[in-house]
């Protein structure tokens, strides 16, 4: 049997890191942590320990790491010499089978789909797409939310600390986000009339010329905080952005493909009337695909116009990312992310009861998000105390995320495989460190 090589120590890589990686390649923890192996729901480091993977990759395993019918899928692949790059120039059943797929997925009359490497890129086809279709040029993004690292998308990202000095920022516009826990307008649930919603209206009258080439926003905003908004919102939403001739695009990049709702995607359970929507992470459950989805007459107007992505709608991608489809339905993975975020959420609300530092639970389905406050009045970002409770949860031999615009929330986003054992596992383990901290 052919011995592995022996691979880089965690020294040397961070060694090479320091030396060779741009400082913008940020790391989880003050000792970070060399994943070299996974299996369902748990990464493995180099010295073998075992880590309950609670954020999914970063939102990307929805099956859970290596799932056993998209290993056999993509050996059977290797072993049969399967073309691995045909682009869509060349004919591939594949990419076929996805799109066709993903239209069936969609709600009624988005029947257009094309495929990029990344939730960044799709959203830069739909932005081009939207400007194309409308003639106008204008974009209304929201305050915290986030869809990207490629140029339209950091132009349209509403958190400074992913924008850059010489960003170009022309030709968008920010309203102010749905943010509940935080809401600008200084309303409760009690008194509220919708005046986020409304003031994509104010954004546009005030700050265009009157008319806008689209809208963007994500059903749950992930890197924003886990903001979920009302699902009215959505509704106010699409009507303000159509009556001014923009097209809606609904950013499903972290809530697709099962994890947030009963449907597959979250735009169908709320529906909103989308005219485009994008899709990568979990798609792939890791695989770099994204998609993007459009009704036939944005499409239309692309006509006679040549767009290419050099591995977008490549066969391995293209055939997990249907692999990963088939599982979640066949699993029943869908209904597990709404019973099990459920069982989160209502665990999590009861350590509110007992720890002042939780200022607010939220999310959908399985993802979910631990707003950290120093004070529940005031509601003052803890942003170390996040730290200290995802280093004592890392202790704990679990890993989470982290967001919001200032780092203070907690984001868990595990594969929809996730069972009842795991999450009251999660849940002890945020319990415990909550109380040390609490004791300091």
């Amino acid at each position: 049997m052919k011995v592995k090589e022996k691979g880089l120590t965690k020294e040397e890589i961070l060694k090479i890191r320091k030396s060779n990686f741009p400082p913008t390649a940020f790391l989880y923890y003050k000792d970070p942590i060399q994943l070299v192996k996974a299996k369902g729901n748990y990464v493995y480091d180099e010295n073998n320990k075992e880590y309950l993977d609670a954020i999914g990759g970063i939102v990307c395993n929805s099956a859970g790491h290596n799932h056993p019918k998209i290993q056999e899928a993509l050996i059977e692949m290797i072993k049969s010499d399967e073309i691995q790059h045909t682009s869509t120039i060349f004919l591939n059943e594949h990419a076929a089978k996805l799109a066709k797929k993903l239209v069936d997925e969609a709600p009624k009359g988005i029947d257009k789909c094309s495929f990029t490497n990344s939730g960044s890129e799709a959203n830069e086809l739909a932005f081009m797409a939207a400007r194309h279709a409308t003639g106008e040029g204008m974009v209304v993004n929201l305050k915290h939310g986030y869809h990207g690292g490629t140029s339209a998308a950091l132009a349209n990202c509403g958190q400074h600390t992913w924008r850059f000095r010489a960003q170009p920022v022309s030709n968008v516009v920010s309203a102010q986000a749905p943010y509940c826990y935080r809401c600008p307008f200084n309303k409760s649930p009690e008194n509220c009339h919708m005046e986020c919603a409304k003031d994509i209206e104010n954004t546009i009258q005030t700050s265009t010329s009157g008319k806008i080439a689209g809208f963007i926003a994500e059903p749950v905003m992930g890197i924003g905080g886990v903001i979920s908004p009302p699902d009215e919102y959505f509704h106010e939403a699409a009507k303000i952005v159509h009556n001014y001739g923009g097209k809606y695009i609904s950013d499903e990049v972290q809530t697709g493909a099962g994890r947030c709702g009963k449907r597959f995607l979250l735009s169908t359970d709320l529906n909103i009337n989308a005219d485009m929507i994008t899709m990568a992470k979990g798609l792939g459950n890791g695989a770099a695909i994204g998609a993007a989805l459009m009704r036939s007459d944005i499409a239309e107007t692309l006509t006679g116009k040549l767009y290419f992505n050099t591995f977008g709608g490549d066969p391995y991608q293209t055939m997990q990312a249907l692999k990963t489809i088939e599982i979640i339905h066949e699993e029943n993975m869908i209904q597990n992310a709404q019973s099990m975020g459920k069982l989160m959420m209502d665990n999590l609300k009861e350590l509110m009861k007992k720890y002042e530092l939780i200022g607010d639970v939220r999310g959908r389905g399985l993802l979910i998000g631990i707003e950290l406050v120093k004070d529940r009045k005031t509601k003052e970002y803890a942003k170390e105390e996040c730290i200290q409770l995802m280093e004592m949860l890392k202790e704990s031999s679990i890993l989470v995320g982290k967001g919001g615009l200032f780092g203070n929330i907690i984001r868990i986003a595990p594969a929809l495989s996730i069972n009842k054992d795991e999450i009251n596992r999660i849940i002890k383990a945020i319990d415990e460190s909550l109380y040390k901290i609490s004791r300091k």
